[in-house]
């Protein structure tokens, strides 16, 4: 037993390993039940147990959702990164605009609303959703015009160098970099790429057979 923890424990740590999501922040993308794979190997190779960085080979890109510890009170939170160093990042009534160019938003396809309204059951109710692109991915996102947060207009600012500006897709109900400032690299463990296994803790977690494996925009 004891072999075995010193074997995956590190693993873990270091190389791969699945993250709970207890909260509603990235809705529609991610649901409160969904355990998702993080890839620890994405960026960097860390000492296990630790920040400290052995070697880096790549920088989170706009767009990729990853795991990261909070610059509050460090917990270890899931969000999307909106702006990498150097970006101007500013938000006017949830339309999010990067380097002064508004980001391109499309109306959700049939399918894929009637998908999101069917897995988040009475809280699509008077929701809006788009389909937001950043980069190259494209990826759902919702708000809330009946309670708008106090940030859905924010900024302009600028993302210093070494740190990047996080958001969750649920526009109007997520803390992130509007309310806790921006994330040092240091502090992002790995990207998040696809849910693994999803239950429902409404219904007594439920299996969510059709998010099982399902990647992650």
């Amino acid at each position: 037993m004891l072999t075995a923890a010193a074997v995956i424990l590190p693993i873990k740590s270091a190389i791969a390993d699945l993250n709970f999501v207890p909260t509603g922040s990235m809705k529609p993308t991610i649901l409160e039940g969904d355990f998702i794979f993080v890839n620890k190997l994405a960026y960097d190779l860390k000492v296990p147990f630790t920040t400290w960085h052995l070697a880096a080979w790549d920088n989170p890109s706009r767009g990729e959702v990853v795991i990261f510890y909070s610059p509050a009170d460090g917990i270890r939170l899931v969000k999307r990164v909106i702006g990498v160093p150097g970006d101007v990042i500013e938000l006017r009534r949830n339309r999010l605009f990067i380097n002064g160019k508004a980001a391109d938003y499309q109306p959700l396809g049939a399918d894929l609303q009637g998908e999101i309204s069917k897995e988040i059951g009475p809280e699509s109710l008077g929701k809006e959703f788009a389909e937001e692109t950043l980069g190259s991915i494209k990826h759902p996102m919702m708000k809330n015009p009946l309670r708008p947060s106090e940030h859905q207009s924010y900024g302009p600012v600028t993302v210093p160098d070494g740190k990047y500006f996080m958001m969750g897709d649920n526009r109007d109900n997520s803390n992130d970099s509007r309310y806790y400032g921006f994330v040092d690299r240091s502090q992002i463990v790995g990207r998040a790429s696809r849910v693994v296994v999803s239950v429902d803790p409404q219904h007594n977690f439920k299996p969510r057979w059709g998010r099982f494996f399902a990647p992650l925009p």
